[in-house]
C-alpha cells in the first residue's frame, strides 16, 4: 500500500495474485496432513493437484525480474516489496514440501524418499520454467493441454535446442533442494527433531 501512494502505480499488485496461487499447495498439505488413513485414490489425487500448483510458490522469486522495469526513486522499496513475497513464496513451499514429506513417508520407503523429493524439486524448478519463460499457468494442463504437452515433448526430445531450460531447470532445482536441506535442517531443530 505504501509502494502505491508513493509511486502511484498498481504495477506490483499481481505479486498478491502470485502469492495467493503459493497459497494452494500450502491449503492441500495442510488439509491431507489432517487426514487420518487416506486412501490411496484419494491421496493420488490431492498430490497431483499439489504437484501441479506447487510450482507456483518458488516461481515468486522470478518475479525479482521486474526490477530491471523500474525507475530508480524507489528501487529500495521495490526490492523490499518483490524479496518479501518471494520469501513468503518460498516460505509456503518449503513448508508445503515437510508436509507432504510427513503424509506421503507411510506409503514410500524411507530410502526412496530422499530421490522423490529431490525429483520433485526439480520439477517444480521445471514447471517455474514453463511459467516465466514459455508464461503457461497451472490450470493450462485443463484448458489448454495440447501446446503445454507438445513443449514439454519438445525440451525433452531436443535438448540442445532448449539449453535455457534445462541450464534453469537445473541451477534453480539445485537452489530449492539446498535451501529445502538448511530449511529442513532448521525446521526439524525448531520442533525438535533429531
Amino acid at each position: 500500500m505504501i509502494r502505491i501512494k508513493l509511486s502511484h502505480s498498481f504495477f506490483y499488485l499481481f505479486l498478491i495474485w502470485n502469492l495467493f496461487l503459493a497459497i494452494i499447495p500450502f491449503v492441500i498439505t495442510s488439509y491431507l496432513a489432517t487426514q487420518i488413513n487416506i486412501k490411496k485414490l484419494k491421496l493420488v489425487l490431492w498430490f497431483s493437484v499439489w504437484l501441479l500448483f506447487s510450482p507456483n510458490a518458488p516461481y515468486i522469486i522470478t518475479d525479482l525480474m521486474h526490477l530491471r522495469l523500474n525507475s530508480d526513486s524507489y528501487l529500495w522499496l521495490d526490492i523490499l516489496v518483490v524479496t518479501s513475497f518471494a520469501c513468503n513464496g518460498l516460505l509456503l513451499f518449503y513448508l508445503s514440501l515437510i508436509d507432504m514429506k510427513k503424509i506421503l513417508i507411510p506409503y514410500v520407503k524411507k530410502t526412496v524418499f530422499s530421490y522423490i523429493l529431490m525429483t520433485l524439486l526439480f520439477l517444480s524448478s521445471f514447471g517455474v520454467y514453463l511459467g516465466r519463460f514459455l508464461r503457461y499457468n497451472s490450470w493450462e494442463v485443463l484448458s489448454n493441454p495440447k501446446y503445454l504437452i507438445l513443449d514439454i515433448l519438445n525440451i525433452v526430445v531436443q535438448p540442445v535446442l532448449y539449453k535455457e531450460a534445462w541450464l534453469f531447470t537445473f541451477i534453480f532445482g539445485m537452489f530449492l533442494n539446498i535451501g529445502f536441506w538448511i530449511f529442513q535442517e532448521l525446521y526439524d531443530k525448531r520442533v525438535g527433531i533429531v
